[in-house]
């Protein structure tokens, strides 16, 4: 009976339309400061959103981030610094904050799971749970993991013969034996339902991570406990009616995604189920199997897609603070620049496989890319000496017809561009940010080979100013296009390059795509006509046409440089053979 109602409601569920795109991110555990792995989930879900306003405009997108305060590993990071838990949650908490202001995360909230309004949301979720029938006390035992706040099976466990301890094959931390009595969840009345979410299409992206749910719950699932004692986890919610108990860290950081839109307040019904649920693929199982089978039991809705990401090495090494590789965000953006470090981490990230952190690939990434092909082609076309009067020039139409007919470069210019827009559509709509930056550099180069070969220096003086014109208005097109579609991934430096343009905020939405000298060789984007030069434009003298200034490696002080051992002299024999003919 509940298994068919379950079913029913996931069929009305698959059928509603709303207006609302409610996207989250993982909330982040304060056990530490934030690293790489934490910004690069914050930048998938911001250049998501950044993508959703931009091609819908009257969509009703919501971010939602923040920080998991609760658990024993929050208890074990505050005595290790000293301080008091409430204390210690405050100060990482701002660093989480505050780097994601750095990099323009645009989130509407951010949740902390010790705030009073979260609390609300997790003892009324636990009610609605317990009153639906859906948690009873038992007395439990298994191997515990503190680190990773889990009970594992036998499967789940690597037995070390020599020490005789075990550890969780997942995440290699180590596991205790406990008994006590918990509260628990009839995980198991959910696991046909649960397997029919997830092989809903697209429900689990990329594909590979449905197979891995897939085979998880081929098996038959345990009940899960989803509280502990109070004595062992002091620093949690407690369960309402009992306070000799705490409620699970997990089911209290899940129900984050509800309390951010106000839950049991029924405002929240506006803006649920979230459209996409960013994750990284180590909490694969708590957002696949616990999450949707908690919401079903609640009468809501799961989320309509799961979208996860796979991790970073550094050098080709997992990154763990034992091998003092963990990269600083803020350290990094020192460096790169914080928009530097938005577009290498989703111009190199990858959702389906482990990225590779390498300072040298981002100098090569960098410097290529965003330093020589975009920021050096709106620099040359925006010289003072090609461009005296500073405008974005008006194409005129004899000038274009002859460039497009007998140009090859403005021929493939023309054809890459008619594809831009289509292209990186289909890959924003998958999140598929590399590919996003594949394509508009490749039209980026096209570019700077047109510039190239219609070789703009030798119409300096007056010699045919309409051609020069028209040379640098289909240049300005190209990185107006270009500017517009990077907005997602490099907001600040979009931002700077469509201000120099002059381009106004009403002109930078997706639909303005469709309107270059490829799709109509009468208009300059603005639906201004051509001919005579009408409709240039003036730029902007505020803003510089220096986007993004090449990275210099620092050459080492000769102070501290390291002595190279002297060179040995040569012997008298060696020198005599070095001369010989």
């Amino acid at each position: 009976m509940l298994r068919s109602r379950i079913k029913q409601q996931l069929r009305q569920w698959g059928r509603r339309y709303t207006s609302s795109h409610y996207v989250t991110t993982p909330i982040f555990y304060v056990n530490a400061a934030p690293h790489i792995g934490h910004l690069y989930s914050a930048v998938i879900a911001d250049a998501h959103c950044r993508y959703q306003r931009l091609r819908h405009p009257n969509a009703d997108v919501l971010l939602c981030t923040g920080t998991d305060e609760h658990g024993t590993k929050i208890q074990q990071a505050a005595a290790g610094h000293k301080v008091p838990v409430g204390q210690y949650c405050d100060e990482i908490s701002q660093r989480y904050r505050d780097v994601f202001q750095a990099a323009h995360i645009q989130n509407d909230d951010f949740i902390r799971t010790t705030e009073e309004r979260h609390k609300q949301a997790v003892s009324h979720f636990w009610r609605k749970l317990h009153d639906n029938g859906h948690i009873y006390s038992a007395a439990y035992s298994g191997w515990y993991c503190v680190s990773d706040e889990v009970f594992l099976t036998d499967s789940q466990l690597r037995l070390d013969e020599a020490s005789g301890m075990r550890y969780s094959l997942e995440s290699g931390h180590p596991v205790e034996w406990t008994e006590e009595t918990n509260y628990m969840f009839r995980l198991s009345q959910f696991q046909d339902d649960v397997r029919h979410w997830v092989k809903q299409e697209a429900r689990i992206r990329p594909a590979k991570f449905e197979k891995i749910l897939l085979d998880t719950l081929s098996e038959p699932l345990p009940d899960v406990s989803v509280s502990r004692p109070s004595n062992r986890v002091h620093w949690a919610i407690p369960v309402p009616g009992d306070d000799s108990q705490t409620v699970y860290v997990w089911l209290d950081a899940l129900v984050n995604y509800l309390s951010s839109l106000g839950y049991p307040n029924e405002k929240f019904a506006k803006h649920w189920p979230p459209a996409q649920q960013i994750i990284g693929k180590d909490i694969l199982k708590f957002h696949g199997i616990y999450w949707p089978a908690f919401l079903m039991a609640a009468g809501l809705e799961p989320p309509r897609q799961l979208y996860v990401h796979s991790h970073w090495t550094v050098d080709g090494q997992k990154m763990s603070k034992s091998k003092h590789n963990v990269v600083d965000p803020v350290k990094a953006a020192q460096e790169y620049t914080m928009e530097g470090l938005r577009y290498f981490l989703l111009r190199e990230g990858v959702a389906h496989s482990d990225g590779n952190y390498s300072h040298v690939k981002a100098l090569r990434i960098l410097n290529s890319e965003l330093a020589d092909t975009l920021g050096n082609l709106l620099s040359r076309a925006c010289a003072k000496s090609l461009n005296p009067t500073q405008i974005y020039p008006a194409l005129h139409s004899e000038e274009l017809t002859e460039l497009l007919h007998n140009l090859d470069a403005a021929k493939r210019l023309e054809e890459s561009l008619l594809q831009l827009a289509e292209r990186c559509q289909q890959h924003y709509e998958c999140n598929h940010f590399h590919l996003v930056a594949d394509t508009t550099m490749a039209t980026l180069h096209a570019a700077n080979n047109f510039f190239e070969s219609s070789k703009p220096w030798e119409l300096k003086g007056g010699i045919n100013a309409q051609r020069l014109e028209t040379i640098i208005g289909m240049t300005m097109d190209v990185l107006r296009l270009c500017g517009i579609v990077l907005q997602p991934i490099i907001p600040q430096l979009a931002t700077q390059l469509l201000d120099k343009l002059s381009l106004p905020g009403s002109q930078r939405c997706w639909s303005r795509l469709s309107e270059s000298f490829a799709t109509d060789g009468n208009c300059n984007g603005n639906g201004i006509g051509q001919d005579q030069g009408k409709g240039s434009r003036q730029l902007d003298g505020q803003t510089s046409a220096l986007l993004f200034q090449r990275i210099v490696e620092k050459k080492l002080d000769k102070s501290t440089q390291k002595p190279q051992p002297a060179k040995r002299s040569k012997s008298k024999k060696e020198r005599t053979k070095a001369t010989a003919p």
